[in-house]
């Protein structure tokens, strides 16, 4: 399953660890970096079981899950940028004081004011959350939504696409199949979309391409390969050195 897909259909606490155990590996939910299980693995003359191993990685690729989490688009998260920045101070443990001295506002009340409005926001996270889960629960016949990928850099209506849609669109699109030649490129945002999404599925997630290997796969499903490698950094299903000098899918 789709890394994005493992994140949306996680339960809560296995997000707030950012991984989850199955038979034979744990996942990393935040990057889809997979770690064996029933190995030791060695790092700097310490030797971890393979969940210490995650654990570590979580740390070493992405500082915390709750920085990975915050530094999501704002789309996803629900918060302003103001506010992202005020919880991961108060994550980081600032006091009030600390925190109006750093960003320079005039009251600590002002301070207090946005502890209570964020915890006004978990409580209706959590009756929203809860009355989602008793709606599926309700509706067995509903047509999931697709994942959001969560480096998307624009949310918005172009996602609103469900998983019997999008396989409509893929095979009135790639009719030879994905990685053959596409009938023509899309110009509706949201066939665009799931046309990027798919091409990015021919790439190694655990692999970095130069500019000519990015082209040699994109090139035989459309001639204007430069434009689709243009649209899958534009649309955070990629990302490059500034040089151009290597491509990975983020």
């Amino acid at each position: 399953m789709d890394v994005n897909e493992l994140f949306w259909q996680a339960p809560i606490h296995d997000i707030k660890k950012g991984y989850i155990g199955e038979e034979t590996h744990f996942t990393c939910l935040l990057c889809g970096e997979k770690i064996e299980k029933g190995i030791i693995y060695p790092l700097e003359g310490v030797f971890y079981e393979a969940e210490k191993f995650m654990q570590l990685h979580i740390t070493t690729a992405h500082q915390s899950v709750f920085h990975y989490l915050n530094g999501l688009n704002k789309k996803m998260t629900g918060l302003t940028d103001h506010q992202s920045h005020i919880l991961r101070l108060f994550y980081e443990g600032k006091t009030d004081q600390e925190i109006k001295e750093e960003l320079e506002i005039g009251s600590a009340t002002t301070i207090r004011h946005h502890r209570f409005a964020l915890k006004e926001k978990e409580r209706q996270a959590k009756t929203l959350l809860a009355m989602m889960e008793l709606l599926k629960e309700q509706d067995q016949k509903e047509d999931s939504f697709v994942a959001i990928h969560k480096t998307a850099t624009m949310v918005d209506d172009r996602y609103n696409i469900t998983i019997s849609e999008e396989q409509q669109l893929l095979d009135k699109y790639f009719p030879k199949g994905i990685g053959k030649e596409l009938v023509r490129f899309p110009k509706r945002e949201k066939h665009k979309i799931v046309v990027l999404r798919a091409i990015t599925k021919l790439f190694d997630k655990a692999k970095q391409y130069s500019e000519k290997e990015l082209n040699t796969i994109i090139q035989p499903m459309h001639e204007d390969y430069v434009q689709i490698r243009r649209y899958l950094i534009e649309y955070g299903f990629m990302d490059r050195k500034e040089d151009g000098s290597a491509y990975w899918i983020k």
